[in-house]
């Protein structure tokens, strides 16, 4: 039995998966199977050289019974972007929402009652299978869809929390990998971010690693800051176009706020009035401050950005997550056609 009020957001194990397998050209019928294991040989490709990706969003049992997917069209383009750009076989859009379909259906037990702040997180895997050492792509990959039930990160309410500029690491190369969504983009993020986390830090915030004169990321998430009623977030080649941020300039815009997708100079962090980061688990993550280190692991702070107390959410911060959850909740109409509804 689930207890609902306890989910954390971690993997959880369920009934089935949803699996094809690209060979010879073409993708095999989608399954959904209950095991849970995959047998590679020792040379797949994405053991040595992480020739993979994947995507993550969000089912929803809504106020009136109905379940919904939010925006997973979005999710499918994002994944052909990323596995064109490493050279892999992809699964149609058609594809990608049907196996999704699949996998919900095939796990309706695990998909949280509406009324808990819980939903189910759908995360999509593309990688190759093929055993090769040679570094060019080869056209045989697995494309499996599994899912978790997952809970709200804060319970009811929003909480901030504190960030920071490690002076040490970059999160992505100029002109590299930084606006996909590769397996490998986010595994060097797991050492500084555990130095982060002994610190008390939450997030780490990284500057465009050319110059480091502007914002660009999270580590785990996009960035945005708020003034003067309007929502500025960073344009640049480095950073993972995301799907809620994408929906969040929407949503400020109807709220009547005005708009600005741009570079964001580092000295500008201390105009915000509020900054926060914004991605799939938690929608926004309200950032209390931001401290800036020379060197993560040194106890020198340069310079502290500070947004409100720690745990305060700004006040247009919060309109936004209630607007945005209120949709994928089924409580508030959705006038952009965002929720694609499953036949359960």
């Amino acid at each position: 039995m689930i207890d609902w009020k306890t989910l954390g957001f971690d993997a959880y194990r369920t009934r089935t998966l949803a699996v094809s397998h690209f060979k010879d050209g073409a993708w095999s019928p989608a399954v959904t199977t209950e095991n849970f294991s995959f047998t590679l040989d020792p040379f797949a490709q994405t053991l040595h050289y992480a020739i993979s990706c994947f995507e993550g969003f969000k089912t929803f049992r809504q106020k009136d019974g109905r379940v919904a997917m939010f925006r997973p069209d979005q999710n499918a383009a994002r994944m052909i972007r990323s596995a064109k750009y490493l050279g892999m076989p992809y699964p149609s859009e058609e594809q990608f929402i049907e196996m999704c379909e699949m996998c919900v259906r095939g796990n309706m037990e695990f998909l949280p009652p509406y009324g808990y702040g819980a939903s189910m997180y759908i995360r999509p895997l593309l990688f190759t299978v093929h055993p090769q050492m040679q570094l060019v792509p080869y056209p045989e990959a697995i494309f499996t869809v599994m899912c978790a039930p997952v809970g709200s990160y804060y319970g009811a309410y929003l909480k901030s929390c504190a960030a920071v500029i490690p002076g040490n690491y970059d999160r992505a190369a100029p002109k590299g990998s930084g606006s996909y969504k590769l397996s490998s983009n986010y595994a060097t993020t797991f050492v500084p971010y555990q130095r982060a986390h002994d610190q008390g830090y939450t997030e780490l915030l990284y500057l465009n690693s050319a110059t480091r004169e502007y914002v660009d990321e999270f580590g785990s998430s996009n960035f945005y800051g708020i003034r003067d009623n309007t929502y500025i977030t960073p344009l640049s080649d480095s950073v993972l176009p995301s799907v809620t941020n994408k929906t969040l300039r929407t949503v400020a815009a109807d709220m009547g706020m005005k708009v600005e997708q741009r570079p964001v100079p580092f000295e500008e962090l201390s105009s915000f009035e509020e900054a926060a980061g914004c991605g799939t688990a938690v929608v926004i993550t309200p950032i209390s401050h931001i401290d800036v280190k020379p060197v993560l692991e040194e106890p020198d702070i340069a310079r502290t950005f500070r947004y409100g107390p720690d745990g305060s959410v700004g006040e247009v911060s919060t309109k936004l997550y209630r607007q945005i959850t209120g949709i994928q909740f089924g409580e508030i109409e959705d006038a952009h056609g965002w929720c694609h509804y499953i036949d359960v």
